[in-house]
């Protein structure tokens, strides 16, 4: 399998990337279930994987047969497309993503608004806002009504996770700025 297949966050970070291969030889240990979606940017054409040991292969097949059928047979031929020559592809999107996340981070940081960790996994920050709101649902729909910016609050991540806001980095960095600019003029009216 050629360096293609290698977890985006990862690399962003500087981390050791992730290749699917590598977990080959432990599949009788450890299950793999991932996508094309995000590291090769191919979002709604619903292509994945897995690795699995044996006995879980059929049980797998008929939940995937009921959910799923199957993907068409250009959308696999662009998955093996994808896998052979988007590497340089694929470090362009890192490179970019990388100076995305690290725009968001700085200015939420300026904003005082403090993430709960640092994003490595997905192209969202949580950003806390609990000196704003105890109700990071409403907040959300305030947000998007006022300031014509759109959030996920954090309740929809469970209880853990209410006085927070996700923040998608994925977009470009020119709406990224007018998006953090206009939730800046927001929270300027809003008592602490």
């Amino acid at each position: 399998m050629p360096d293609g297949e290698k977890n985006i966050a990862s690399r962003a970070r500087g981390m050791p990337p992730f290749i699917v291969m590598d977990i080959l030889e432990k599949a009788k240990e450890m299950e793999a279930i991932n996508g094309f979606s995000k590291l090769y940017a191919m979002t709604g054409w619903r292509l994945g994987y897995v690795i699995a040991p044996p006995e879980f292969i059929r049980p797998l097949q008929k939940l995937q047969q009921n959910l799923f059928i199957c993907a068409g047979s250009f959308v696999q031929a662009a998955g093996i497309a994808a896998l052979r020559e988007c590497d340089e592809h694929v470090a362009q999107m890192v490179a970019t993503y990388d100076e995305r996340r690290r725009y968001l981070l700085a200015r939420l940081k300026t904003m005082g608004l403090a993430t709960r960790v640092e994003p490595t996994g997905a192209f969202y920050a949580l950003a806390n806002v609990k000196k704003y709101t105890g109700d990071s649902y409403s907040f959300a729909f305030e947000i998007l009504e006022k300031a014509r910016v759109a959030v996920t609050p954090g309740i929809d991540f469970g209880r853990n996770c209410e006085g927070y806001l996700r923040i998608s980095y994925a977009n470009s960095l020119e709406n990224i700025k007018e998006g953090l600019d206009r939730l800046a003029e927001f929270l300027a009216g809003k008592k602490a």
